[in-house]
Parts: C-alpha cells; sequence; structure tokens
C-alpha cells in the first residue's frame, strides 16, 4: 500500500514530523481494514478519504483520489498553500499603523503554487479550512478566508507550539471566525467613549501639568480596553485576584481607568500636593506610601472590583521601579502566593483558577532584558508555575532613542516567547477591535491549557521618551509619520460615524462629558502645593527595631517533633549511606547529645509550622542542601518516590513547601518576594546555592527587597541564606558578600547576621516567623556556613534551643571573666569566629576576650558599649575579619565600634588587605592567610601582628 504523499510531503493538514509518519502508518492500517484504529482516527480518515494517496515516491505513479474534486498533484498544492498562509501570513499583515504591511508574493499569488482560479473553485472547503464559517462556499472563498484571518490587522503565529491538541484548538478558534466580534452598537460607542476617556486623560495631563514627565500611553491607547476585556473575562470565569505588572510607559493611565485610581488622586501628585483624603472613602482602593516615596509613575494600587452578577475580585497593579522588567517576577509571586492554599500540613495545595498575571512589557525590553527569559522559565515548573499568564508586549517599536535595527537581532520584539511554545497574536493597535478579539482568544487559552499567551500590541509614541524628550533630533523620519497620524480615538470614531452606528451628536456629547468629569476633578485637588518643612520621619514602629521576642521551644516538644521527622513510612527505603547519617539524631537529645546546624533548622521549621505558620523554601539544591545538610526531600532508593519528614508530621497546623529552583537568581528572588508581600503570614526563605551567586539578583535587593517600604509602604519578611565563608574554594565559592547588603543598611529596612552558633541559626528564624505579621517585620539577610555545617563547636546542646532568644552578641566561652586583665577585646563575625574560638586556650589568654557580632544590623551599638564598659584596663579594640578590607563588614562597623569604643581607643583591623578579588585562588595560599589572620588576633600588640591590613 502506498504511503499518502506528493514529493517529500504528506497531505495530512496539521501533521508535521513525526506526527505526520504516524498518521501515514495509521492510514496504511486504515486502507487495510476501517476498524483497526481508533473510532476517532477512522472518523478522521473517513472525512478525508478524498485525497486517500496521490503518489509514489518512488515512481511518482498518480493514483486516483475517489471523489476528490481536482487532481491529486493539484489537491496536494493547495494544502501547501494553505498551511504557508497559516504559517506566513503575519509577514503581509496589517499590523503596523504607521506603516502598510509588505505584500509577499508567496501568499497573494496563487499561481506561484501551480494552481489557478478554477483549482481553487473546485477544491473542497472542508479539505483547505475544515472550521470555516458556513458563508464559506468553496475553496477560493476559503483561500480568500484564510488570508483575511491571518494577515489583517490581527496576525497569529502559532505553528511553534508543538501540542497538537493546542495547535489544533487555535486554529479552529481562529478559522472558524468565532472570534471575529458582532460587537454591538452600544459596545461600539461603549469602546469608543473609552479611548476618548484615554486620549482625554493624557491631552489634560499635557497641557495642565506642562514639562512634567508622564511617559504617556499615546500611540497605544488600545492597551487599555484589551485589559478590561482580559479582566472582565477572568473574573467572569472565577479569578478571584488578578496582579499586573507594567513598567512606566502607559502607566498613569492604566492605574486611572483599569485599576480606577481617581483622577484627582494623580492630578494632586502632579501638583505636588498628594491627599489622601481624596481617596474615595468606601475602602475599595488601597494605595500605600512609604515614607521616601517613588515617582508617581512607579506607584502601584490594590483595588476590589466587584460587578452585578460577579462575586469580588482583587485587582492589583505592582509597584514598579525604573528596571522595566524586573516587576514580572515579582507579579509572578503574587500570583502563585494567591493560588496556593497554605492552611493544611504538606505542600500548599495549588489552585491555578483563584488568581492570573498579565504582564505588560516593553518592545525593546522584552528581547532586551534577561529577566523576562529567566521568569518565562518559571512557568511550567512546580513550583513557580501559575496557570498561565498573558502578556502584553506595549510595542511603540522605540526603546527611549534606540529603533528596533539597532535593539534587538529578531524580526518582532515576541521571537523570545517562541522558545517556550507561547503562542503569539501581533494585533494593529488603531483597530480597537481586533484588540478586543486578542484579548478574548488569550484569556480562553489560558482557561483551557493553563499556559502562557503573548499579544504583541503594535502601536508607536506619540512623543519622545518623556514628554520632555524631542524625538525629531534622534528619529525624525519615524516622527513624521507620527505627526501625521491621527489617534485611534479619531479613527475609530470616523469609522464609527461613517457605519451609521454613531451620530457626531454622540460623539460630541461623549466628549463634553469626558472633559467635565476630569475638570470637575482637577478642581477638587489643593491648588497650592504642599509646603515642605522636614525631611519625612520614619515610622515609629520601624524605628524602634525588632521588640525582644522569647522563641525557645520546651525540650520534650522538640524531643517528640525529632522522634516525629525520623518515623518514616512503612516501606520506605532511603539510601542506607544517608539513612545512618539521619538515624543518628536520635541521639541528639541523649545525655551528650548535639544538634547540629542542618537539624537545628529542620528543627525551627518543624516549630514554625506547628505554630500555624507556613513555609515556604527555595533554591538552586534546597531539598537535599548544597552541602549534602538538609535532606528535607527523601528519595526512595528503590522506586524514586518522594517525600518529606516534615509533611507528616503529627502536630503540623500549616504547609511547608520546598522547592528545588531553576539555575536563576533574579528571577527567583523576585518570585519569592513577590510571594511573601502578597502572603505576608508566610516565612518565605531563598536560598543562594554560594552567597555570591547572589549578585545576579543585585536589582531586586536593590529596588524592592532594601527599599520597597520606604518607597512604596511594601513589607516584607523573606528570608535570603548566602553561604559565606573563606575555606580555600577561591573567588566565586568564598563572600557572601556581606559588604553590599550592608551597604544598602539604613532606618531599619533589614536584618543582616552572620551567625556562629546552630541554636542562634534557631531562635533567629523562630524570631522571623514570629514577626511576619507585625508592623516590625523587616527582611532578614543571613550569611549561612558551609565548613561549620558539622562543626561540633558550633553544634548547639538542646538546652540552648529550649531556652532563651536570639543575642545579637556572644561572648566568647572561658574569656573575660578576670574583667581587669582584659587589655584586648577582639570583635569578629561568622566564620572567623570558630576559627579563632578553635586556637584559643583560655589559660595563656587571660588578657583576651572575644565577642562575636552575631547581628551587624541593626548594629547593637548599646550593647557593645555596656560590654566595653566592664573592662577597665582595656587597651586595644580590634575587628578581625576573613575578608579583603575593603570588603566584608569592617568599612560598616568601623564608625560604630569607635562611637562605642572607651574614650582614647579607636579600633583597628586585621584581616586580608584590600583586593580587587574576594579570595585566594591557591587554596595553600589560603591556608597561610588564614592562619595569620587567626594568629595576629591571639597575639598581643608588641608580638609584632599586622593589625591594620596592607592597602
Amino acid at each position: 500500500m502506498k504511503k499518502p504523499v506528493s514529493g517529500n510531503r504528506a497531505i495530512w493538514p496539521g501533521f508535521h514530523g513525526p506526527n505526520q509518519g504516524y498518521v501515514d502508518e495509521l492510514y496504511e492500517m486504515f486502507l487495510q481494514d476501517p476498524n483497526s484504529v481508533d473510532a476517532d482516527i477512522k472518523e478522521y480518515f473517513e472525512q478525508h478519504s478524498k485525497i486517500q494517496s496521490i503518489a509514489s515516491q518512488e515512481s511518482n505513479e498518480v493514483i486516483p483520489a475517489g471523489k476528490a474534486a481536482g487532481s491529486p498533484v493539484k489537491i496536494a498544492a493547495a494544502l501547501r498553500y494553505a498551511d504557508y498562509i497559516r504559517s506566513y501570513g503575519h509577514l503581509s499583515a496589517n499590523i503596523y499603523p504607521l506603516q502598510s504591511g509588505s505584500e509577499d508574493p508567496q501568499l497573494e499569488d496563487y499561481e506561484k503554487w501551480g494552481l489557478n482560479e478554477a483549482d481553487l473553485t473546485e477544491i473542497p472547503v472542508e479539505l483547505i479550512c475544515p472550521s470555516a464559517p458556513s458563508s464559506i462556499k468553496n475553496g477560493k472563498d476559503a483561500f480568500q478566508f484564510l488570508k483575511k484571518v491571518y494577515s489583517d490587522t490581527i496576525a497569529y503565529e502559532f505553528e511553534h507550539v508543538n501540542e497538537m491538541a493546542e495547535k489544533e484548538w487555535l486554529r479552529k478558534r481562529v478559522e472558524s471566525g468565532e472570534l471575529i466580534p458582532d460587537v454591538e452598537t452600544e459596545r461600539k460607542i461603549g469602546l469608543y467613549e473609552r479611548l476618548t476617556e484615554v486620549e482625554n486623560f493624557e491631552k489634560y495631563l499635557h497641557r495642565t501639568f506642562v514639562g512634567q514627565k508622564r511617559f504617556s500611553i499615546e500611540g497605544l491607547d488600545s492597551m487599555v480596553p484589551l485589559l478590561d476585556e482580559v479582566i472582565a473575562g477572568a473574573v467572569n470565569n472565577g479569578v478571584e485576584t488578578i496582579n499586573i505588572g507594567m513598567a512606566h510607559r502607559g502607566r498613569l493611565n492604566v492605574l486611572a481607568h483599569v485599576l480606577g485610581k481617581p483622577y484627582e488622586m494623580i492630578f494632586a501628585e502632579f501638583q505636588h500636593a498628594p491627599n489622601k483624603e481624596l481617596v474615595p472613602s468606601e475602602g475599595s482602593i488601597g494605595i500605600n506610601f512609604g515614607w521616601t516615596g517613588d515617582v508617581k509613575y512607579h506607584l502601584g494600587l490594590d483595588r476590589k472590583i466587584k460587578s452585578d452578577n460577579t462575586a469580588n475580585a482583587r485587582l492589583t497593579l505592582a509597584n514598579n521601579p525604573s528596571h522595566l522588567e524586573f516587576a514580572g517576577a515579582v507579579v509572578e509571586g503574587f500570583t502563585r502566593a494567591a493560588q496556593d492554599d497554605r492552611i493544611e500540613p504538606g505542600y500548599a495545595k495549588y489552585d491555578p483558577v483563584k488568581a492570573m498575571a498579565i504582564l505588560i512589557h516593553g518592545d525593546a525590553a522584552f528581547p532586551g532584558q534577561g529577566i523576562v527569559a529567566e521568569t518565562l522559565n518559571l512557568s511550567r515548573l512546580h513550583g513557580y508555575k501559575t496557570g498561565g499568564t498573558i502578556h502584553v508586549i506595549a510595542n511603540n517599536t522605540i526603546g527611549f532613542t534606540t529603533e528596533s535595527m539597532d535593539s534587538r537581532s529578531t524580526r518582532y520584539a515576541s521571537d523570545l516567547a517562541k522558545g517556550y511554545e507561547i503562542p503569539i497574536i501581533h494585533v494593529n493597535a488603531d483597530d480597537p477591535e481586533a484588540c478586543l478579539m486578542a484579548a478574548r482568544l488569550a484569556f480562553e487559552y489560558r482557561k483551557t491549557f493553563g499556559k502562557d499567551f503573548l499579544i504583541d500590541l503594535i502601536g508607536y509614541r506619540r512623543f519622545g521618551h518623556n514628554e520632555m524628550d524631542e524625538p525629531m533630533t534622534t528619529n525624525p523620519e519615524l516622527y513624521v509619520l507620527v505627526h501625521k497620524h491621527p489617534t485611534v480615538k479619531k479613527i475609530y470614531g470616523n469609522k464609527l460615524v461613517d457605519q451609521g452606528a454613531m451620530s457626531e451628536e454622540t460623539r460630541t456629547e461623549i466628549e463634553q462629558r469626558v472633559s467635565t468629569r476630569l475638570t470637575e476633578a482637577y478642581e477638587k485637588v489643593p491648588k497650592k502645593e504642599k509646603e515642605v518643612t522636614n525631611e519625612p520621619d520614619i515610622p515609629e514602629v520601624v524605628e524602634m527595631g525588632i521588640p525582644q521576642i522569647e522563641t525557645g521551644v520546651p525540650i520534650e516538644v522538640l524531643s517528640k517533633i525529632n522522634a516525629d521527622l525520623l518515623n518514616w513510612p512503612e516501606g520506605f527505603n532511603v539510601f542506607n549511606k544517608l539513612e545512618k547519617i539521619l538515624q543518628r539524631r536520635k541521639d541528639a537529645f541523649s545525655a551528650d547529645g548535639k544538634i547540629d546546624w542542618g537539624l537545628a533548622e529542620t528543627l525551627a521549621f518543624a516549630s514554625i509550622i506547628k505554630d500555624g505558620i507556613p513555609v515556604r523554601l527555595t533554591g538552586q539544591d534546597s531539598e537535599r542542601g548544597t552541602f549534602a545538610q538538609r535532606n528535607l526531600v527523601l528519595h526512595d532508593s528503590e522506586t524514586g518516590e518522594q517525600f518529606s519528614p516534615l509533611h507528616i508530621l503529627p502536630d503540623a497546623r500549616a504547609s511547608f513547601s520546598i522547592h528545588n529552583s531553576p539555575l536563576s537568581e533574579a528571577a527567583v528572588v523576585g518570585f519569592e518576594y513577590g510571594y511573601n508581600v502578597f502572603a505576608p503570614e508566610t516565612l518565605v526563605l531563598w536560598e543562594a546555592q554560594y552567597g555570591d551567586f547572589a549578585n545576579a539578583a543585585q536589582v531586586l535587593f536593590d529596588q524592592f527587597v532594601a527599599a520597597g517600604r520606604a518607597k512604596w509602604g511594601q513589607k516584607s519578611g523573606l528570608v535570603m541564606l548566602l553561604p559565606h565563608g573563606y575555606e580555600g574554594q577561591g573567588p566565586e565559592h568564598s563572600s557572601g558578600r556581606v559588604e553590599r547588603f550592608l551597604t544598602l543598611a539604613a532606618e531599619n529596612n533589614w536584618t543582616v547576621a552572620n551567625l556562629s552558633s546552630a541554636a542562634q541559626y534557631f531562635h533567629i528564624l523562630r524570631r522571623q516567623a514570629a514577626i511576619l505579621k507585625q508592623e516590625a517585620v523587616r527582611p532578614l539577610v543571613l550569611m549561612t556556613p558551609k565548613s561549620l555545617l558539622r562543626n561540633t563547636t558550633v553544634a548547639a546542646d538542646p538546652h540552648q534551643l529550649a531556652e532563651g532568644s536570639f543575642k545579637p552578641i556572644i561572648e566568647q566561652p572561658g574569656l573575660g571573666g578576670q574583667t581587669e586583665k582584659v587589655e584586648r577585646v577582639v570583635l569578629c563575625t561568622g566564620k572567623v569566629s570558630i576559627d579563632i574560638a578553635e586556637k584559643i586556650q583560655p589559660e595563656e589568654h587571660g588578657w583576651l576576650h572575644v565577642l562575636r557580632i552575631e547581628e551587624i544590623y541593626p548594629f547593637p551599638l548599646e550593647l557593645l558599649k555596656e560590654m566595653f564598659g566592664r573592662y577597665t584596663n582595656l587597651k586595644e579594640i580590634v575587628w578581625v575579619q576573613e575578608e579583603p578590607k575593603n570588603m566584608g563588614a569592617w568599612t560598616f562597623v568601623e564608625p560604630r565600634i569607635n562611637e562605642a569604643a572607651p574614650k582614647g581607643i579607636e579600633a583597628s583591623y586585621i584581616g586580608r588587605r584590600r583586593r580587587s578579588s574576594p579570595a585566594e585562588g591557591d587554596p595553600n595560599i589560603h591556608k597561610l592567610e588564614q592562619a595569620r589572620i587567626v594568629s595576629d588576633a591571639l597575639t598581643r600588640k608588641n608580638g609584632g601582628g599586622n593589625q591594620n591590613g596592607r592597602d
């Protein structure tokens, strides 16, 4: 039996590559016995029986095509032509407002495919376009319809989607004509009024607040009704929370018209007279302010919305700094937090219907910023997926002053999305009804398949990058076209008038109504700018710091938790070496028992979820731990089945979610920050594989984690675990760059700690969990250990976990008791504290005391003053660190130590000299330097130590 091929191409529409070959084989079986294939396959072959076999590859023998109209070769050519239209119609589409689409001969000239008009007419519609509307009567009509569908003001790219069910669904929705809106007159007039609101708002700002930046939406006005359509579809289908992320372009308009921020509030911000009394009294809109604040086009908003036939829904526009695309990951974290139910033990229960994300990108930023690819990569990962994000590229074809030829290497700004098999629609922003079609398809696809969808909304930018720029100086040809081009309001209004759908009187009434609303809103704003008399004050609750919190857990409770953690399911086979290691924990609560770092952490997590506080921990190897110290997800050595002991604790009252993350820092940190902001009752921890890997997320630390509360009033209790310590592993695996976090430390914005005890780690985690719902909450930056994870000096006695709380300073055991003998106090933090402790001999070092600064920020100034005051013969205060002098904590702590020091004594330095690279690459040189540092710390001043470091 011959395979149904023409040349080297099979004729089954919609099947390609391996799928095509598979269908060919099924067809051979069908020809021999129609009942040998599944019923739906049989129906498909019966439907297409007119094109059973065309030719033989070997002999080019033509085989009759049954009752098919036209020759088999013509049919094959027609099918190729139809596929070409579907795949490449977008190249000729009318999707650019400022220019007409380029004509593609392959698309327009059917004779190039070996076809004539008679051929097209004879070919059955169902062969070319099975889903065509009933008005399509023959093959010629079908081809004209396909060209219209795929190359009009809306164009489609989804041939890169490999899932056949999705591709066929998309093709059917597009080719059935169901998406083409039959817009009622009332809806058209409503759409026109929306466009009038968008345009008139911008023009009002332009003439009222001359010379002020606003980054207007003009040229992409249709984005507002597009968002309206997506949001309406979501809310009407039960989505309870919609989170939007976008940069500054068009942001004020989206705030005003999509989020409902009152005009008068926006005008007040332009007037430099923001007034919270202008916010509606019903409290449906939440606008937060930090004490330093931010520019108006970075601010977000939180709104409750309700229509007559829907339940309440929450609509959020995330705050966004000028790092354009970084808020996208934060919004994804918001959304997953809204989708997760964390009230029961085990992993949080994920329900994608609860919430949806909309991300609005810039056309230069989408292909230009790597954070976009990192965030797209999260979309189908178990710990990060959000059930499909709707992406909109606000494409004004220019970035700042750079045109697309200089800003990307791809044809379209959207091409990056193809690698993630995201369907793409290009739509002309001058056709608002096409924008509604795009919005409808995007939401329906998300609802049906739970995957991302992208709308490339192509318009232009009416002014320069901001309204004070003159774009003619850098983009003269483009702006000649812009200046001649009518606005979408005018284009659509003229269209409606020409159609008879709207009268000129109605157009005038709408114009007057919108203008009146703007004028009335402006009249509510105080006409005089608020007089600034002093700097904004930090809220007292923030300035006061974290209150003293007792975080101990009774020893009998901890002992029971420990036993429960080792009570694995019957028949579960833990890898034998790991089982031996874990079973040693049974002895942790015996007379001489010790609790190492990993067990202290597990006990902290267990006690936290026992208290009803959910926990979420992610990082590149967090399930096992980078240093094999955690092992909170166990794998059956025979079946590969996984389970976490924290999921079966009898006393747990909240979820514990732990996920290995992708090889990303920026997107994952943004996601976890967003998760914590949206779910503030959850202890969220992000762990770097090595501390210096946090470099790749610096924008998130600078713009969000460190400054979010001061700028936006956005509270966070995110925990960052950054493995840190100099152990001869070279420049890239030594430093967690504590100096960078200390540089950002001010106004009690976060806690920065470097601990030397497993008990301290236990208590600081429990303290962080306890403040999550308090106004005192703040992020926690922890320099965590590597070699110390299993060091017995760091291990804790069980009673240290059962009693007390976190201590900002720890005194070296065995020293300092005879206060009158102490001549030198060594201050240090983290791992070097243990290096020193292991070399101390109390009988020889009575002249010395060592204080470990466990909490570097907020710096324990008053406590340190009190400790210094004990030593009446103190001659020397020394700061010891293993990092180079220009790194580590020295620069930060030096003035604070000197403020605490007795009169006449200034702190000196022991450590590595200033360097451009954090650490030595040669482990032998590392050992020499480390030994020198410890020796200098323990040697009297007249012993010749190098206490000042070298530059």
